[in-house]
């Protein structure tokens, strides 16, 4: 209504009108450098503050001095204060509250008051989100419901019990933040899992999974062999996790199709030759970050020390020499290997993978009736077109140039980091996984394309109606992938891994210190569904505790260095435990989909497994060596217990 309306001034208002609009001017420009200098009180913490379990509160300092900032409960009761200066961020940690009438906080400094408030829960609560998830998929069989139900349950008290609130947060916090994590590396391995998909559409088009199948047949005449030649193909690629358990797992599937294997078998191989031997060998994508959280760890326990010596040892360790030391006593990581190894040269198994390899060895089925593979690979997908040369080197070709160009990109990545005097180590540790790995999908997509069109296998109509296949058969694991995701983000919103941590609490016995410490981070990592995470809260936290119970001494003359190195490696063993043990990991969901099985049925069948040998490592492992036994001599106890008990337990399959 008021367009085209023009405003007509009076000669008598202009000059107020100017002498107005030139003093808004001056007060506006005056403002301009205060709002540079001062700040706002700023109080931020955990998204749930869970009963009597302690969390940590971020302030930033306002105005342009320090000031001193207290913090108090609802009744005034002090529970931290400390000077913080203008713009500063500090952590106030170990504060507790007790019930929600404590609530909310009132973070103080001079004149700036901030109050902060978030829901409460019990602290046991935090547990359910991923207990929920793990059970309803355990028993009805289907993961994507049941990952749904954990997400919305710990959106629940997110969103202040508010179960509509809870829905909307479960879409727009959760599932779209988790696939769009450029940071974590989420969207990078959706798309590197994607384009891998779309290789092994074209190579199984153009002849070339039937080629390797026909190659490899002389070498894998019977399951035992073929069972044997997977494990190797999973030691041999050894520098990342996720590579090695898409690319050792749709290579080698056409193999154990026809050696019939179970899909369960073959998942089985892929899950335990991945994390364990990334972890283990020293040139790999996770060293780097295994050695950054052991050099975080060291620095933090210096001053627990209680004689100078000590405190010098443990200030000049190398936190990659401390890695290296670790490796005998990386129990379950040896001993899930060892494992793999044993159960395909005796060709015999027990419990439900031995009921899943009887069935595909009777010709009952390589899946079982009415599962739902992770990947959907149809008849026409997996079979070539007709008239297709049948060429090994159409499908070898594709899969060595991903290895050589991630292996190349982890070296030119981490050697721009590092600079030209670098070790190898360093500069493993520093290259950009993530990157490297949608480097290698996509020039495997480009090689499998350019063979196809240069032998007129396939035209190029076809060779992206097969890509799009490959891609196709991907999308169940993704939307898996992307909810496991989501639920770990909402175990970390719920404290779930600050809950379990604080169980490791109190007046330990030094001497069960490893063992206690390799349940609990196999405890976070099965809840939580992420090994790494796991490592990132209780490496810090294990190796100053150690020390202090260690009563600071004891390390400088190696009377308890082992104890610190168990208790460290009982940190990466256990995280790698839980991770194979739970349904929700990354790398679980991965292993389903490249060996195409049901996701539940993988999850099923390895668990006894893993359970085992986790019992094994613990018992001989940690507790042995923690009572003075060589990791040498518990590794090679562990290994002759396990073949004993597949002796003794176990049932031979097929003729082998």
């Amino acid at each position: 209504m008021f367009a085209g309306r023009r405003t007509r001034l009076r000669p008598g208002r202009c000059p107020r009108f100017l002498l107005g609009l030139l003093g808004a001017l001056a007060l506006a420009t005056a403002a301009i450098p205060n709002a540079a200098q001062g700040q706002d009180l700023i109080a931020d913490g955990p998204r749930v503050v869970l009963s009597s379990v302690p969390f940590s509160l971020t302030v930033q300092g306002p105005g342009e001095h320090s000031t001193l900032v207290e913090i108090r409960d609802s009744e005034g009761n002090l529970l931290a204060s400390g000077p913080v200066a203008a713009g500063e961020i500090r952590e106030f940690r170990n504060i507790s509250v007790a019930s929600s009438d404590l609530l909310p906080l009132q973070v103080r400094a001079g004149d700036a008051v901030e109050d902060f408030s978030r829901p409460l829960a019990p602290g046991w609560f935090s547990l359910l989100p991923p207990l929920v998830a793990i059970l309803l998929a355990l028993i009805f069989k289907e993961v994507i419901t049941a990952l749904l139900a954990g997400i919305w349950l710990g959106a629940l008290v997110v969103a202040g019990y508010n179960p509509l609130t809870a829905t909307w947060r479960l879409i727009d916090e959760y599932v779209v933040p988790a696939l769009g994590d450029t940071d974590g590396g989420h969207t990078q391995i959706v798309v590197f899992s994607l384009m891998l998909g779309g290789m092994v559409g074209i190579i199984s088009r153009n002849g070339g999974t039937r080629g390797i199948v026909r190659a490899v047949s002389p070498l894998a005449r019977s399951p035992r062999r073929g069972k044997v030649a997977t494990a190797l193909a999973g030691l041999a690629i050894f520098f990342d996790d996720y590579a090695n358990t898409l690319v050792v797992g749709n290579t080698m599937r056409p193999v154990t199709d026809r050696l019939r294997i179970s899909r369960e078998k073959l998942a089985y191989l892929v899950d335990s030759t991945a994390a364990p031997v990334a972890a283990l060998v020293p040139v790999s994508t996770w060293v780097g970050y295994e050695v950054s959280l052991i050099g975080g760890g060291l620095e933090a326990a210096a001053p627990e020390s209680s004689t100078a010596a000590d405190a010098a040892f443990l200030g000049g360790l190398s936190p990659y020499t401390v890695f290296i030391e670790t490796i005998p006593f990386l129990f379950y990581p040896l001993l899930a290997l060892a494992f793999v190894f044993l159960t395909s040269l005796m060709n015999r198994d027990f419990g439900a993978m031995a009921r899943a390899e009887e069935r595909a060895a009777s010709g009952g089925g390589l899946l079982r009736p009415g599962s739902k593979p992770a990947a959907e690979i149809s008849e026409s997908f997996v079979e070539p077109k007709r008239g297709a040369p049948e060429r090994w080197w159409n499908a070898a070709l594709p899969v060595a140039a991903v290895v050589l160009v991630v292996l190349g990109g982890l070296y030119a990545t981490g050697r721009s980091a590092v600079g030209p005097e670098a070790s190898l180590r360093d500069v493993f540790g520093a290259a950009d996984p993530f990157m490297t790995l949608l480097w290698g999908s996509l020039s495997g997509c480009v090689v499998a394309a350019v063979l196809s069109l240069s032998q007129r296998v396939l035209d190029m109509r076809e060779c992206v109606d097969a890509w799009l296949g490959g891609v196709k058969a991907m999308m169940i694991a993704m939307v898996i992938l992307t909810l496991a995701w989501s639920l770990g983000a909402v175990t970390q919103d719920v404290g779930t891994a600050s809950y379990l941590s604080q169980l490791l609490g109190g007046n330990l016995p030094l001497f069960l210190l490893p063992a206690l410490v390799f349940v609990t981070s196999g405890a976070m990592a099965f809840a939580t569904g992420t090994s790494w995470t796991t490592m990132a809260i209780l490496i810090p936290l294990v190796i100053p505790l150690t020390v202090s119970l260690a009563g600071g001494t004891g390390f400088a003359d190696g009377s308890l260095y082992g104890i610190l190195l168990a208790t460290t490696s009982s940190v990466l063993a256990g995280a790698i435990w839980g991770d194979h043990c739970s349904p929700i990991s990354d790398t679980t969901v991965l292993s389903s989909t490249a060996a195409a099985c049901d996701h539940v049925d993988h999850v099923r069948t390895q668990l006894p497994y893993a359970m085992l040998v986790g019992v094994v490592g613990l018992v001989l492992g940690s507790l042995g060596t923690a009572l003075g036994l060589s990791p040498w001599i518990a590794l090679a106890a562990g290994v002759a217990v396990l073949a004993i008990v597949l002796r003794a337990w176990g049932t031979r399959v097929g003729a082998g």
